[in-house]
């Protein structure tokens, strides 16, 4: 991990009360199996949010709740001002398109290529033409940092950086004001994932994003989010900055902050 290169600048915290996304005593449950109980979660507008915990704990669970593909048991999940949960369907949908994400394996469809990907959200809530699309995804392309002639491959055309990249593209498609990541760099070497997070951190300040980010990198959590929110106990125990969490006793938060990994971290971003 020692071969991660400097954090980009951190963007300055947005007021604590300027929450984008509030969630309420959110309970989700699979069967008998409760992930999460009266769980309460703010994110604020502009700031980028990294939220950690062990395996189990619900991280990508609580991500597919807040944007709707799983309804909690109990609790309400506001976006915008809005409670999500209580919306029809067609509400919904509109304010479905002030999102995008990326999750983990990229999502892409492999039938279709890059462009075409990028281009898929376009079709499913717009009705312009071909080639603004055309123009739209080409944008996009270069906007990730990938070149030209990535929108003319199929995914399986492309290495797992490029596919990242090429899921962030379609995420941002349709301009959105949120951008949800699921491990944005799982699978991806020290220097790819730098490359990665510091491409995220340059979006987020260049189009002024609220990036709500589910990941186990303890660099990236150094070197872009402004807070950290840690899942333990069917809840989020804190939410906070680093230097917040360093300062927590509770033992997992203390062995994962303070672990061999984390101190290595700690030292290539200091």
């Amino acid at each position: 991990m020692s071969e991660r290169i400097e954090p980009v600048l951190q963007a300055a915290p947005a007021p604590a009360d300027d929450a984008i996304i509030r969630v309420r005593g959110v309970k989700t449950q699979f069967g008998t199996q409760v992930i999460h109980d009266n769980l309460d979660l703010d994110v604020r507008r502009g700031e980028v949010l990294g939220v950690v915990g062990g395996s189990g704990t619900g991280k990508s669970v609580l991500l597919r709740t807040i944007i709707g593909l799983i309804r909690p048991r109990t609790g309400t999940v506001e976006v915008f001002g809005k409670n999500l949960t209580a919306m029809d369907a067609n509400e919904r949908r509109r304010y479905e398109q002030r999102w995008g994400v990326l999750f983990q394996d990229g999502a892409l469809f492999s039938s279709l290529t890059v462009a075409q990907n990028i281009q898929v959200p376009l079709r499913e809530y717009t009705d312009m033409p071909q080639h603004l699309m055309d123009e739209i995804a080409a944008m996009k392309i270069s906007m990730v940092g990938l070149a030209p002639e990535a929108g003319a491959k199929f995914p399986s055309e492309l290495s797992g950086g490029m596919r990242k990249r090429a899921g962030l593209a379609r995420s941002l498609a349709l301009d959105p004001e949120i951008l949800f990541l699921d491990e944005p760099t799982a699978g991806l070497d020290p220097i790819g994932a730098a490359a990665f997070d510091q491409l995220i951190r340059r979006l987020q300040q260049a189009l002024g994003l609220t990036v709500f980010m589910v990941t186990h990198d303890l660099d990236s959590l150094h070197a872009i989010c402004d807070r950290i929110a840690v899942l333990a106990e069917k809840r989020v125990l804190i939410a906070g900055s680093m230097s917040e969490m360093l300062q927590q006793d509770h033992p997992w938060i203390r062995e994962y902050f303070h672990g061999p990994r984390a101190r290595a971290a700690t030292a290539t971003n200091a």
